[in-house]
């Protein structure tokens, strides 16, 4: 195997290689990349046995061959190259790295690529397209409210599901709930819900350009995706989702409208003295404005009161400040409301102009 090509072509591909390497024993096999060359053409695998990922760069081939070679070290020693063609030849069971017309040689030991395990395959014709920035918008408005308990492990990866005019995303862990439900001009076909682990959307965002068109492939195990030359995929997380739809409530009699932006440097100031394990703060909603509120501690104590639109009984809500301002963060336009009937059941916090995403937050009670 030998073969020639920039050294910024290849180091793109091995950087985003590396996250779906295994880095925890750097003699196992997946700790490894594979390359092959053939047509002038340089393949590039990695898999961590639950991911996948291939994608693949022009080069001028010189001698066909393919190899594995640990992922970690070849991306170190590719950000330390001067920026150049570089030759790359395997002979002896060692992969040699050298500049052209420059005094470097890196060489290191291969582990034979049939070892290599082979990586999953999207059935022909399966993939269908959604845009890229619209995919990745569902996920940032409720990647937040996924669960970190792996003992509820089917609460710990985002819910994916057809509606009638697009799809439905939907993360939950038992105390809060964000849900997009959102149209798509593209034809979708029908599919049974799943349960992606969110590290698919980690690598998702690196690979996005937020611009055209992304390939999707929904499969009984496995979630594949496509953006340009590269391909990459997850294995979903089995389990029955919950019936979400039973904690949206129905009817809410009150609404309070504040600005975001308002609310979100409240929060933030707040909760600079909050000491409690469950991040409690109080909202004290009336029509005068909301107070927020830390919990007395030997510290001290925070007072902060904003502006808001409120029309309703005096009400004191108490909850997880975290589970106002992680939505509040991904949240668009400029105002946001949130709507109850009691105190102590479940709140819709939803943004302005009938956007397709909203959050429910069920508060802490009183005594709590």
């Amino acid at each position: 195997m030998k073969f020639v090509c920039s050294k910024e072509a290849i180091l793109t591909e091995i950087i985003y290689s590396m996250d779906f390497t295994s880095q925890r024993n750097s003699l196992s096999i997946t700790s490894n990349v594979y390359l092959e060359t053939y047509n002038d053409t340089l393949v590039i695998r990695a898999t961590d046995q639950k991911l996948g990922f291939s994608t693949h760069i022009a080069v001028q081939t010189l001698q066909e061959g393919k190899t594995t070679v640990f992922c970690e070290k070849l991306l170190n020693i590719l950000r330390s190259l001067p920026d150049t063609n570089v030759e790359f030849n395997v002979e002896d069971g060692m992969f040699t790295i050298k500049p052209v017309s420059q005094n470097i040689d890196f060489k290191l030991r291969t582990i034979t690529p049939d070892e290599f395990p082979a990586l999953e395959t999207a059935p022909e014709g399966q993939y269908f397209t959604v845009p890229q920035k619209a995919f990745s918008d569902m996920a940032n408005q409720t990647i937040f409210a996924i669960s970190e308990d792996e003992t509820r492990y089917f609460l710990c990866g985002l819910y994916l599901e057809r509606n009638a005019s697009g799809m439905n995303m939907v993360a939950t862990d038992g105390r809060r709930l964000s849900i997009v439900e959102r149209t798509f001009e593209e034809n979708l076909p029908m599919f049974t819900p799943v349960i992606i682990a969110p590290k698919f959307f980690t690598e998702l965002k690196k690979l996005s350009t937020d611009e055209g068109m992304l390939e999707l492939c929904i499969t009984e195990q496995l979630l594949f995706a496509k953006i340009a030359q590269r391909t990459f995929y997850t294995t979903l997380i089995k389990g029955q989702y919950p019936n979400y739809r039973r904690v949206i409530p129905d009817t809410q009699n009150y609404s309070c409208t504040m600005r975001i932006q308002d609310m979100l440097d409240a929060l933030k100031r707040v909760s600079l003295l909050v000491e409690n394990k469950a991040k409690r703060i109080f909202l004290d909603i009336s029509e005068a404005g909301v107070l927020l509120t830390s919990d007395e501690s030997e510290v001290g104590e925070a007072k902060e009161i904003i502006p808001c639109q409120y029309e309703g009984p005096e009400s004191k809500v108490s909850l997880n400040y975290t589970y106002l301002l992680n939505p509040l963060k991904a949240m668009e336009g400029e105002y946001f409301s949130i709507n109850f009937t009691e105190p102590t059941k479940a709140m819709t916090v939803k943004p302005e102009s009938n956007r397709d995403y909203y959050h429910i937050i069920m508060p802490m009670q009183p005594n709590s």
